[in-house]
């Protein structure tokens, strides 16, 4: 069993928002589990937040591109905003997305791979940026995807520069149908993406420990209601449906217009279009997201240095 401690019940509070002494419950009655805790104060009402929404980021850039009919997506992490207003920086990281264009995903491959018109590596180049620049860095993430016909598509919230900013997204659309309402579809896509956040295409793709996960967590939530388990199950099925609307792109509520299904709109886009569109893959990356920034505490770091906990 992990050791319950006072910076253990601290991040407890700041995922879910519950009070101290439920947060030191949770963690006794799962042992210590900051994830089993967080579904025990969902299953007890307790949370304030169902998912873990707000996170830290890191400082850094996300950058686009785009080749005939493949995009690329690429983060790169720096220690302060500033450097990511620098342009040696924005100009690194506009190189490295048009090398996640021919050499994929992969960080360790990217790494090797020539940086272009310099005769080193991406991961020399980096290394020289930082001995320049004077701050850490490093290639976090990076994504392909492509379409072998139809339209690919790329869209940053509020750029600093042309391809290159916070979040970043983009989107593979297959079709035979005419170019001009493919783009409108790839702008708006992009943007809905951006604010919707969803983390899969359609509920096949949706991870199923995810889904059971969710699904322990709203029967539990159901049996308080004291129902036949029978009209429990339907309970939690229909619950279910709202989770997918939430985090499947082709079940969520298009945010262009508040009311239309994705998915609707995709087949308005085909009578548009003259010919089937169907969205074959996209990602979406935020700066930072699931990195937590290590905060320093001096209360914290006398009571340690004093052996109290």
């Amino acid at each position: 069993m992990a050791e319950i401690t006072a910076a253990l019940v601290k991040e407890l509070r700041e995922k879910t928002g519950a009070g101290m002494m439920d947060c030191k419950k949770a963690l006794s009655e799962t042992g210590g589990d900051l994830e089993a805790a967080i579904d025990w104060l969902r299953k007890k009402g307790l949370s304030a937040a169902a998912k873990k929404a707000s996170r830290v980021a890191s400082e850094g850039l996300v950058g686009v591109a785009i080749e005939k009919l493949t995009a690329a997506i690429v983060e790169v992490n720096a220690e302060t905003d500033f450097v990511a207003r620098n342009e040696q920086f924005q100009a690194y990281v506009g190189n490295v997305a048009g090398v996640v264009l021919t050499k994929g995903s992969d960080v360790a491959t990217i790494t090797a791979a020539a940086y272009p018109g310099t005769g080193r590596t991406v991961a020399e180049e980096l290394t020289h940026l930082i001995a320049t620049i004077g701050e850490n860095m490093s290639i976090r993430r990076a994504a392909r995807i492509s379409t072998p016909k139809g339209l690919i598509s790329a869209y940053i919230h509020t750029p600093l520069a042309p391809g290159l900013g916070k979040i970043g997204v983009i989107v593979a659309i297959e079709s035979d149908g005419k170019t001009e309402a493919l783009e409108k579809l790839g702008r708006q896509i992009g943007m809905h993406i951006a604010a919707a956040r969803p983390e899969a295409l359609d509920i096949a793709s949706v991870d199923p420990a995810a889904v059971e996960r969710e699904r322990s967590v709203l029967a539990e939530q159901a049996r308080g209601s004291g129902k036949p388990e029978a009209i429990i199950a339907k309970m939690v099925e229909g619950r279910l449906r709202k989770y997918y609307e939430e985090v499947v792109l082709l079940e969520q509520v298009w945010v262009h217009d508040g009311e239309s299904k994705v998915a609707k709109v995709l087949q308005e886009t085909a009578k548009e279009a003259g010919a089937p569109v169907k969205i074959v893959g996209f990602v979406r990356f935020q700066l930072g997201e699931g990195i937590q920034k290590q905060e320093g505490d001096f209360a914290a770091e006398v009571a340690a240095a004093a052996g109290v906990r």
